[in-house]
């Protein structure tokens, strides 16, 4: 007879069960999507510069050794996109995956409750066929969240149809980022055309000065008002930057306002709602009705619905919000969320969407197409042990 504490030491060690991270990491990894793990520190004006001042209070920042600030990563878009283009793949179609922490302070109710978590994600660069792109990067995080914890509840939007929108009611430049702003940030539209707000640095002194001078003296005025100041930029704004911002206050206050038939065209797109494909009829009847010329937009909407049901997504399960637009201003087309429906007043616990212009501005001489998913683990209707 063998002895037992023998056998129990010659026993195969029991395997962990995968975490919820790493099932959903390996469903992307089967995809064909390479992993990638870029630098936890960052340049916190990249961060700044695409999502607004407002997110520096929930960066975990430091300093360099040569006095440049940097943050903790906060997200994987911006990092990939970074890496991307430092590679030798740059230009070409290149699909990556990773998982790993971001670090972001919690805001609202969880304030104060840390501010690291574990996401995954994929990011495709490169794809010519936006509509099959963007589905397929839909349809494999919403199954990457599926195995790694539960069923989620969908919401899309569409940037590029509510620029096309804007574009299509003649509204003047300053308007239309006013609006894209607001929208992003959940306003309504009459808290954005009502109250167009000021800075606090914007005196009236300086908002009329600057509306009477051109650019190139609005900047130089601005320029010198810092330099008196002792301030060499803000949050990572150059003085031209800040001078832009002045002039779109300046504009604000010695403009017109938007006519009431614009408006109410308007108030008509926002409240379309719904199932995509009815939410797409409700649209072409607003642009004949309006003499709105987004016909192209609607015509690369219906494609992507086409698409994402050709992928096996039930496309009438999702919900299609004309007044979705992601708060990161880098998004230029399809974007989604995705939540436990369990909860529906929580934080996404899946978010993504198409960023053609982020690589041109991070340093590309053009513009190249680019989708991406990510996902916050902790957020998942079920999750294991990380």
């Amino acid at each position: 007879m063998g002895n037992p504490v023998n056998a129990i030491l010659n026993d195969p060690p029991v395997q962990a069960a995968p975490s919820p991270g790493d099932r959903a990491l390996e469903h992307f990894l089967a995809a064909g999507f390479v992993r990638i793990e870029p630098p936890i520190l960052h340049p916190a004006a990249t961060f700044l510069d695409m999502s607004g001042e407002e997110i520096r209070g929930r960066l975990f920042l430091t300093n360099g050794a040569s006095g440049e600030e940097l943050c903790l990563r906060p997200e994987y878009t911006i990092p990939v996109c970074r890496a991307y283009l430092a590679s030798p793949e740059a230009g070409r179609v290149a699909e990556y995956s990773y998982l790993g922490p971001v670090f972001r302070a919690q805001a609202g109710p969880q304030a104060g409750q840390g501010g690291e978590r574990i996401q995954t994600g994929l990011e495709s660069f490169g794809r010519k066929d936006a509509g099959a792109a963007d589905a397929e990067i839909f349809a494999l995080a919403m199954e990457a969240a599926s195995e790694a914890g539960g069923q989620l509840a969908a919401r899309l939007g569409d940037v590029h149809l509510f620029d096309s929108m804007l574009a299509s009611l003649a509204l003047p430049d300053v308007w239309r980022r006013r609006l894209r702003r607001g929208v992003a940030h959940g306003r309504s539209l009459s808290a954005i055309l009502d109250a167009p707000g000021q800075s606090a640095l914007a005196q009236p002194g300086v908002l009329a000065a600057m509306e009477s001078a051109d650019h190139a003296g609005a900047r130089a005025l601005v320029e010198d008002l810092l330099a008196i100041a002792g301030i060499d930029a803000v949050g990572g704004r150059t003085a031209g930057e800040i001078a832009d911002r002045f002039l779109e206050q300046a504009a604000l206050r010695s403009g017109e306002a938007i006519e009431a038939e614009k408006r109410k065209a308007l108030e008509a797109f926002l409240a379309i709602s719904g199932d995509p494909d009815e939410a797409a009829e409700k649209l072409r009847a607003l642009a004949n009705d309006a003499g709105l010329d987004i016909g192209k937009a609607l015509d690369a909407f219906e494609r992507r619905n086409g698409f994402m049901a050709a992928r096996g997504v039930a496309i009438e399960q999702t919900r299609f919000s004309a007044a979705f637009v992601r708060d990161f201003d880098y998004y230029t087309g399809f974007v989604f969320e995705a939540r436990d429906p369990a909860r529906p007043n929580a934080r996404p616990a899946l978010g993504g969407g198409r960023y053609d212009g982020l690589a041109k501005r991070l340093g590309a001489s053009a513009d190249i197409p680019a989708v991406g998913a990510a996902i916050a683990i902790d957020r998942l209707p079920a999750r294991g042990t990380l």
